[in-house]
């Protein structure tokens, strides 16, 4: 069931494109999808409905602000965005769907958006933490794969593929995620201290040939957090639940049906 929620973002009411799968119990916590820095709904695929099938979870997707069929945001945004997305939008939004226990499944900045929340005092009903190729912290190989991508916007089919999910919204999604993890000071972003407040369990994810991260970002999860279990899956990019999508499912309903037999 596609749709829109409406909340109050810098004191005016903003539209959220949302996508509920309703396959689960209604006393289950729901799966909360955090979609990529160029994702949207549409991104997921069918994930979201394979998963609420098969764990008794309902599902919610949704696309941020500046993406897929959400409103749209001005232009740059602020290192702090992904803070922004945590801590003020998130809430708003789980509380516009009328949703109080749910399990985070982030993908890439949606990971990291995920981490923040779950490290924080916004994260009362939160049950659990799924994060795929999460950036903890800027590498060197994490900006040249952003300057990758800024050629394949430019110069290659990029830009005509974001299209297709992004519409109107394409020039704003690229450019928010593109020029803000290439500004001067994001060289320098870090979101490790979010780690060890963590007191859910959590699962993280990585590709052992991801482009925009080393296996330093799934070490630091190990280490920072005390309820962890980490993967690196091999032969795998920045996508494992595309790329290798069977052995992460493997790892993810079990973990989630876990996170079940632990509510409070």
């Amino acid at each position: 069931m596609s749709g829109f929620i409406s909340i109050e973002h810098r004191g005016e009411a903003r539209q959220i494109e949302i996508r509920r799968q309703n396959y689960g119990k209604p006393e289950n916590p729901v799966l909360v999808f955090l979609h990529e820095g160029l994702g949207c709904i549409a991104s997921w695929k069918e994930l979201p409905g394979k998963i609420s099938r098969a764990t008794g979870c309902n599902a919610l997707t949704y696309s941020r602000l500046g993406y897929g069929g959400s409103d749209p945001v001005t232009l740059p945004r602020k290192p702090n965005f992904m803070h922004v997305e945590a801590l003020d939008i998130l809430p708003r939004v789980l509380a516009a769907a009328g949703i109080k226990e749910y399990i985070l499944l982030g993908h890439s900045d949606g990971g990291s958006i995920g981490v923040i929340h779950a490290g924080s005092p916004k994260s009362k009903g939160l049950r659990g933490l799924v994060t795929l190729a999460a950036h903890l912290f800027c590498e060197p190989v994490t900006l040249a794969g952003i300057r990758n991508a800024k050629d394949l916007y430019l110069n290659k089919n990029l830009k005509s593929r974001l299209m297709r999910i992004h519409g109107e919204n394409t020039d704003t999604a690229f450019w928010g995620w593109n020029d803000t993890w290439l500004s001067p000071g994001f060289a320098h972003w870090n979101i490790e201290r979010y780690l060890k407040p963590i007191r859910v369990p959590v699962l993280a994810i990585q590709g052992d040939d991801d482009p925009y991260g080393t296996r330093a970002q799934l070490d630091a999860v190990k280490t920072g957090i005390t309820s962890c279990t980490t993967h690196l899956i091999e032969n795998c990019g920045h996508i494992p639940h595309m790329e290798q999508q069977e052995s992460v499912l493997n790892l993810m309903i079990p973990f989630i049906r876990s996170c079940l037999h632990q509510l409070p």
